[in-house]
C-alpha cells in the first residue's frame, strides 16, 4: 500500500521494529504473538523470521537510501539557496518573482544539472522555500467600487 503522499518513512524506526522482531523470535514467541506484539501483518513477522533464519540478524538491518541518488551535491544546494536569495533581478529578469522555469535556469547555471521545471517544486520545497503567489492589485481605485467589489453604475 505505501504511505500517504508526503509522509516520509523512518527506515531507523523500521529497522529497529524488525530486530525486535528478530529478539522477539529468539525468546521463542509465536510469529502471531510477535505480530501482535509489534502491531504490525504476521506476514510481516513471517518475512522476518525467514530473512533471520536465511542471513542472520544482519539480513534485518536496513537496505540503505531508497531510491536514485540526487543529482545535486549538498554544495549544490548550497548554491542555488544563494541564487535564490539573491533574486530572479540578479539573473536579468524584469520581476522579482520566482517561476518552476526560472529556478530549473539557476539550477542549470549554478550547478550544470537540468531539472524539468515541473521538478524544481520538490527541490524548492527540500530547501524549506514554499510556493508564494502575488497578491493581485485593483485595476480601478477603491472608491469606484461599491462594497462587494462590483463596479459602481456611476457616471463615467
Amino acid at each position: 500500500m505505501g504511505n500517504p503522499r508526503g509522509v516520509r518513512r523512518d527506515f531507523e524506526a523500521l529497522e529497529r521494529r524488525r530486530l525486535q522482531a528478530a529478539q522477539l523470535l529468539r525468546k521463542g514467541l509465536s510469529q502471531s504473538e510477535v505480530a501482535r506484539r509489534l502491531a504490525v501483518h504476521r506476514q510481516s513477522v513471517s518475512r522476518w523470521a525467514k530473512q533471520l533464519a536465511e542471513g542472520g540478524q544482519a539480513s534485518l538491518k536496513k537496505a540503505g537510501r531508497a531510491g536514485r541518488k540526487p543529482r545535486l551535491s549538498p554544495a549544490d544546494l548550497r548554491r542555488v539557496e544563494r541564487g535564490l536569495k539573491r533574486g530572479p533581478e540578479a539573473l536579468g529578469y524584469a520581476t522579482g518573482l520566482w517561476t518552476a522555469r526560472r529556478v530549473a535556469k539557476l539550477i542549470e547555471q549554478e550547478c550544470g544539472v537540468r531539472y524539468h521545471p515541473g521538478h524544481v517544486w520538490r527541490i524548492l520545497r527540500d530547501l524549506g522555500w514554499s510556493v508564494q503567489r502575488p497578491i493581485g492589485q485593483a485595476l480601478e481605485p477603491t472608491s469606484r467600487r461599491s462594497s462587494t467589489g462590483r463596479r459602481s453604475a456611476g457616471r463615467r
